[in-house]
């Protein structure tokens, strides 16, 4: 914890001084050897997953020598960026590798760990809703968007109903009434459920980041709108990617649309989006109106074609009475119903 305070205080100046960005990188080094020295100690406890715990715990302190040439001050910027997304990418593909069926079978083990699958999940959902928070917090913090009615103030809204689409989304998954979950149906779609995470997280950041600096300014730069553009496409895609990974066991006709119908609109706006910064003419507004627009109609689109089929826009009511009201005329009832038997039967 300590480590992280020195990560936090430093990760925003590390492209300005090479002191904060070798603070970062050793607190980042210090706080993952101290996170798999934990999973060593547990493994002297946790005998039925020794082996894969000291494998993982070996291969991911060996991986982060992957990062000393960040404090190297002669390297590019650059060129740490790519160090450091290789070192990222290594680390996530060791702890896939250590406990997969593969490494479990080089062990010769026994036994594998199990997936405590709705801690899993909202783990990662509380982790989405904090990335989305970098839509809003900026379109908040200072008041950016004074006073009364002014297009920053426009932009601030779009934001925030780009950053709830988002968030619908995810929640809505594929649209289903039951299916089986990713983590349950195979080892394949587990590991692509998890690592589909680590870019749709990081390109929501910077979409995040950007589409709420718009309220702040008036003119944003072409290199900024690409990363607008190319974060929301990468994290539409990831979202499209964890829908299809849900296996869906609704019997046929069930809803309005099958499946890749309901989702087939989520890549079509993806490409639409990361085209958006050819057209030149548009000004800033204007810009986030239509990423707004086709966020929108994605929303309105997928819970539509995600109805029952046969909904009706007006339904009636019905069982609308509580539940102690519904107890107490299914016992008036089945008295009723007992009295007439016993007058049958002379009773």
């Amino acid at each position: 914890m300590a480590a992280l305070v020195v990560y936090g205080n430093n990760a925003t100046l590390v492209d300005e001084d090479i002191g904060a960005l070798r603070s970062t990188v050793g607190a980042y080094m210090v706080g993952r050897l101290s996170s798999n020295t934990v999973h060593l100690i547990y493994s002297f406890s946790s005998y039925h997953h020794r082996a894969q715990q000291r494998l993982w715990f070996c291969l991911s302190t060996a991986a982060l020598c992957i990062y000393i040439p960040l404090f190297i001050e002669d390297i590019s910027f650059r060129s740490k960026i790519a160090v450091a997304a290789v070192g990222i990418t290594i680390e996530e593909f060791i702890w896939l590798f250590s406990y997969s069926p593969v490494a479990k079978k080089l062990l010769n083990a026994k036994y594998t760990t199990a997936v405590d699958i709705p801690h899993e999940v909202d783990r990662f959902a509380a982790f989405y809703i904090i990335v989305l928070g970098e839509f809003l917090y900026q379109i908040i913090v200072g008041s950016p968007a004074v006073i009364g009615f002014n297009l920053a103030l426009l932009r601030a809204i779009w934001t925030l109903v780009i950053a709830f689409c988002l968030n619908w989304l995810y929640i809505h998954g594929d649209g289903s009434l039951d299916c089986i979950h990713p983590l349950k149906h195979s080892v394949t779609t587990s590991f692509i459920w998890v690592t589909a995470r680590l870019p749709m997280l990081a390109s929501l950041l910077v979409a995040g980041h950007v589409s709420a600096h718009t309220t702040k300014s008036t003119e944003i730069h072409e290199p900024e709108l690409w990363l607008l553009c190319g974060g929301l496409c990468i994290g539409l895609f990831c979202l499209y990617l964890i829908a299809l990974l849900l296996n869906s066991q609704d019997p046929p006709r069930t809803l309005t649309l099958p499946k890749h119908f309901r989702l087939m609109f989520c890549p079509i706006v993806a490409i639409i989006i990361i085209c958006l910064p050819l057209s030149h003419g548009l000004d800033l507004t204007s810009f986030l109106s239509i990423i707004m627009a086709l966020f929108a109609f994605l929303v309105v689109w997928e819970h539509v074609t995600s109805l029952m089929r046969g909904a009706k826009f007006w339904e009636r009511w019905e069982n609308t009475a509580y539940p102690d009201e519904f107890a107490h005329s299914s016992s008036v009832s089945a008295s009723g119903k007992k009295e007439v038997a016993d007058s049958r039967i002379g009773v």
